[in-house]
């Protein structure tokens, strides 16, 4: 019997090799396996990017580190939650929104999860592309002051974006070559970039006459002007890991067993972002006394060191590391999305491909000009995106089918997540209901529209954006679900 079902799963045009369940004699994954995935993942420089541009933005060293351990923790929870279905049916996250959303409608959150994903391609291939660049003027000068050939619009300047172009393919020839080719450059970032950090933290503590002048550096925020930036930026740590909140059952679908996946992710995610994060906070801190100025971005500040041989090193430990990053963090999973758009056509080398050109679309260099675009126009914009099909997704598991699903129903269009024509309704009426409150604040901040178009406490309102778009999706789809029996469905296919 199990044959045929598989039989009728490879004829679908729902199923490749790729999207497939997992046997559970191939569910190989325990806790210290998710803690060591989370410890690698948090282990990068936009975590270090994260802590340091709230300093700049204004906060003291704790409130820094607070905000980011309490949206670790808040972020851990839908991440938990989601991971409980990859863990029980060894499906992935493309897979398990076709539940939701219906098996073509699923490609809607796939999509919206893909293209923040190629944002984050573009970011890391922007910072593995400019330390690149930091290296090489020191040798050839020249590099810095060649003539410019792109449009003031763009924001480019033509060294780093040469170096930029070179590791961009360098990354491509890795997605060619295979997945597989970066396992050695995974365990060098795993040695690396921990020995990198505390080397970095050693020398601040060093350079900045100790702990104490480093941490006593007051707040720039007091009252209601704190809190103002306190909410936005708490939503943006809450969306810095809101795409792997969606597609953590690309993980959990190789566990053991479900405390494996929940206890893997609560070791390896608050604790180890917030302990990096901390590297941040105290180097930042760091800069402002030794340098007169607050240096966020952790590959300007080691071009700022004298020492050639010194700052070749650790650009090019940066640059092996971010590929490593890249490919793991940034490739896998939008291939997937892609993939899942039409499984017989598109394969992981093609997806990558995708993923690769739309990361260069993107204008990576202008999102992480400075904190305030990194936090207020990316981080917090697409977490309004996908806060509610994280509420949706959630729903529809936990209230509507009681964490029953039929895998085989999955992979066909004619079973019940087929819903009308492929589409559930329900499901992308509540997505829309969950975007629309966000997109006032977002129009102005990108200032497309002035700041009294809007009442202000709509335009507020994208402060909260992932909060406001996980409740108030997930609520409207349970209220237009209400009367749906999945339950009755499930168990009649299940026995």
């Amino acid at each position: 019997m199990f044959m045929i079902e598989n039989q009728n799963r490879a004829d679908s045009s729902l199923y490749n090799e790729d999207l497939a369940p997992i046997p559970q004699s191939k569910r190989t994954w325990g806790t210290w396996n998710y803690a060591a995935l989370w410890i690698s993942m948090s282990l990068c420089i936009p975590t270090y990017m994260l802590a340091s541009s709230l300093i700049e933005g204004g906060m003291n060293w704790w409130q820094s580190i607070l905000t980011i351990f309490i949206g670790n923790t808040v972020v851990l929870i839908p991440m938990i939650l989601n991971g409980h279905a990859g863990a029980k049916y060894g499906i992935p996250f493309p897979v398990f929104a076709r539940a939701s959303f219906g098996t073509k409608g699923a490609n809607i959150p796939a999509i919206l999860r893909a293209i923040v994903a190629c944002g984050w391609f573009g970011i890391q291939t922007w910072i593995g592309g400019f330390s690149i660049y930091q290296m090489m003027k020191l040798w050839i000068p020249s590099l810095a002051t060649l003539p410019q050939i792109f449009p003031d619009s763009f924001g480019l300047e033509t060294g780093p974006a040469i170096c930029f172009f070179i590791f961009w393919l360098l990354n491509m020839w890795v997605v060619y070559m295979g997945v597989e080719s970066i396992k050695k450059l995974l365990v060098f970032k795993a040695f690396f970039l921990p020995f990198a950090a505390l080397a970095l933290l050693f020398w601040a503590i060093n350079a900045g006459n100790g702990l104490g002048p480093i941490l006593s550096q007051p707040a720039k925020l007091e009252g209601p002007a704190f809190w103002a930036f306190f909410f936005p930026a708490l939503t943006g740590m809450v969306g810095f890991w809101a795409t792997l909140s969606l597609n953590i059952p690309d993980f959990t679908r190789y566990a053991k067993s479900q405390k494996a996946q929940v206890n893997g992710q609560i070791i390896g995610l608050p604790p180890f972002m917030t302990l990096f994060a901390f590297i941040g906070v105290v180097v930042t801190s760091a800069t402002f006394i030794i340098y007169g100025e607050t240096i966020w971005d952790p590959v300007v500040l080691a071009g700022k060191f004298e020492n050639k041989l010194l700052v070749s090193a650790a650009m090019i430990a940066v640059a092996i590391s971010t590929l490593a990053t890249n490919i793991a963090a940034n490739i896998v999973s939008p291939a997937n999305d892609f993939s899942n758009i039409s499984p017989k056509k598109i394969n992981f080398r093609t997806g990558g491909y995708i993923t690769g050109v739309i990361g260069i679309l993107i204008f990576p260099w202008k999102l992480i000009a400075d904190p305030n675009g990194y936090i207020f126009t990316w981080l917090i914009a697409y977490s309004s995106l996908l806060g509610p099909v994280g509420g949706i997704m959630i729903a529809d598991y936990y209230f509507v089918r009681k964490q029953i699903l039929c895998v085989d129903d999955l992979y066909q269009h004619k079973g019940q997540y087929g819903f009308s024509n492929g589409f559930n309704s329900a499901a992308i009426i509540a997505l829309l209901v969950g975007i629309i409150p966000n997109i006032p604040g977002f129009l102005l901040q990108i200032k497309l529209i002035s700041s009294t178009a809007f009442p202000a406490w709509i335009s507020e309102l994208y402060h909260y954006a992932w909060f406001v778009g996980f409740f108030v999706s997930g609520i409207v789809y349970i209220l237009m679900m209400r009367n749906y029996k999945a339950g009755i469905v499930n168990l009649d296919k299940q026995k």
